[in-house]
């Protein structure tokens, strides 16, 4: 598995060996021991799986601590621009945000590490997004920001995504107060 580092530390790009013939691939999603040999040592806990039509934006999501979750999320049908948003106050990177565009072909992975914000937009119809999580969801504990906010100006690559009423009333990153 390769490792690519994005512009903000923490926040990773993972690219696995991909054995093809004409029967079709394999290839490893998950191995403990790689992940730590790649520096993240996470157990994770909860597995979340959706399907969604093409224009779809849910985000930004995160989770308050103690509930904070790492997620390693894939695309395993259609196709995403998946975003992070730093959330960590202390972080020279926060506020800042990176995307990726994780594919069916392509078969990355994202490592989104607690303390960030996430949120992807759906590029294909009938795609379908699995995400391994550190921590479970925990109602109480769930927070996010506006998708569209002036100041994160997140460049989705999209106009009029189709947003739940929660994403479209999120509130903005100046309001937010961060407790990570």
């Amino acid at each position: 598995m390769e490792i690519v580092k994005t512009k903000i530390p923490d926040l990773y790009i993972l690219k696995p060996k991909v054995f093809e013939d004409e029967r079709g691939y394999f290839f490893e999603s998950y191995n403990k021991e790689t992940f730590l040999r790649l520096g993240i040592d996470r157990n994770f806990v909860q597995d979340n799986e959706s399907k969604s039509v093409k224009g779809v934006l849910r985000g930004l999501h995160f989770q308050k601590p103690p509930f904070t979750q790492g997620k390693l999320v894939r695309v395993m049908s259609g196709a995403v621009m998946d975003v992070a948003v730093d959330l960590r106050k202390t972080s020279p990177t926060y506020g800042q945000w990176a995307s990726v565009v994780l594919t069916q072909q392509n078969k990355w992975m994202y490592w989104v590490p607690p303390g960030f914000a996430h949120g992807f937009v759906t590029l294909e119809d009938n795609t379908v997004f699995f995400y391994k999580c550190t921590n479970v969801y925990n109602k109480e504990s769930e927070g996010s920001i506006r998708w569209d906010d002036p100041d994160l100006n997140i460049d989705w690559q999209t106009e009029n995504p189709i947003l739940s009423e929660k994403d479209k009333n999120a509130p903005l990153f100046r309001d937010f107060d961060s407790p990570f």
